[in-house]
């Protein structure tokens, strides 16, 4: 039995398909499971035991050539699926892409999502169901309910190995407590206001009196917002921004006596950790995105908006009629006025109210 996934989309996208190749994993013990992602989201599975190999699709290179070059490469690479002889393949994506990749292969099932067009029409034997309001690790989970596979785990999991523990903790003697807080998102309009990430910094260190270590990638975009929001601080957190890889960043985090963040990868691989959870939501839906609590098989998000709680997990948004709006900002502005505003106090009686549970 072989069988390919595809999920091009970002890092947290790709950490939250682990429950589906576990449970194909034990289910199909003998199996050659392979998956495909994007360039740049593959260390969300790297090392994972359940996995045959992954490959790269890198969209940036792809993208760079001329139209003949690219459309050559493209081709080139769908057809490279063929020689491998599936007997199943899972786009995980509403892509005309990863469609193409599941014709080309000529698996006897081809599971995806389909719309109007010739390439959805043809390429898939089994449609994939809509997501609604349900969140995206049951979303992730449809393929097995079509092949009447049985649901044994809905753990999110990430792995790294001894050279990752080596680089990371020599990187800066750490207390034996801490909190880690990711104040960005690589789309701004997930962020909240500096001055308010600056004042739960603040809380955490002065108030509460337990150390905050301050993660980041190393893009010069995040650095240069790490640095306003520290300029606000009156305290002085350890930031270790663009210092660490993802898989450093994960094996800090799960040392932290919990994770503050927004929406984004490393709040998934907090919640993977089983690291306590406080994420500010606007745009985005907890019903899609929130933090899965992995000691539970059910989401706890039923709301729209809201403060809602999974298990350990607590995601903190305002209860506006607009949220969430799943839009790039107010007006197009990268902004989200609803992450701009939020009551601070009623943050600091979660973070309290966490720390005590």
């Amino acid at each position: 039995m072989k069988i390919l996934l595809l999920k091009y989309r970002n890092i947290g996208d790709v950490l939250l398909i682990t429950p589906l190749i576990e449970n194909l994993r034990v289910f199909y013990p003998n199996a050659s499971i392979d998956v495909s992602v994007n360039k740049g989201t593959e260390s969300m599975l790297t090392l994972n035991p359940n996995l045959n190999k992954l490959i790269i699709y890198d969209r940036n290179f792809i993208k760079s050539l001329s139209f003949f070059k690219k459309t050559w490469k493209e081709f080139k690479f769908f057809f490279s699926f063929r020689s491998e002889k599936y007997d199943i393949v899972i786009n995980l994506t509403k892509s005309d892409r990863g469609n193409l990749i599941a014709l080309f292969s000529k698996a006897s099932k081809r599971i995806g999502y389909t719309n109007s067009n010739w390439i959805s029409r043809n390429a898939i034997t089994h449609q994939l169901p809509g997501q609604a309001l349900r969140h995206t690790i049951e979303t992730n989970l449809d393929p097995l309910r079509i092949l009447n596979i049985p649901i044994i785990s809905k753990r999110v999991k990430i792995f790294w190995d001894e050279k990752d523990s080596v680089l990371a903790e020599n990187i800066l003697p750490l207390p034996k407590r801490y909190i880690h807080i990711h104040p960005l998102s690589r789309w701004k309009f997930k962020c909240i206001a500096d001055s308010t990430m600056a004042n739960i910094i603040d809380y955490c260190e002065k108030i509460i009196g337990i150390k905050t270590v301050i993660t980041s990638s190393d893009e010069k975009t995040e650095i240069d917002k790490i640095n306003k929001i520290l300029s606000l601080c009156k305290t002085h957190p350890i930031n270790l921004s663009g210092k660490l890889t993802l898989k450093q960043t994960a094996l800090i985090n799960s040392k932290a006596v919990s994770f503050i963040g927004v929406d984004t990868a490393i709040m998934h691989i907090s919640a993977s950790n089983d690291i306590p959870v406080l994420a500010f939501f606007g745009p985005s839906g907890a019903c899609h995105w929130g933090p899965w609590d992995n000691d539970l098989i059910e989401s706890g998000y039923s709301h729209i908006n809201g403060l809602q709680m999974m298990g350990k997990h607590r995601v903190f948004s305002e209860s506006r009629l607009c949220q969430p709006c799943g839009k790039d900002g107010c007006a197009g502005s990268k902004i989200s006025d609803c992450l701009m505003n939020m009551d601070l106090d009623m943050i600091k009686r979660n973070i309290t109210e966490m720390l005590n549970e």
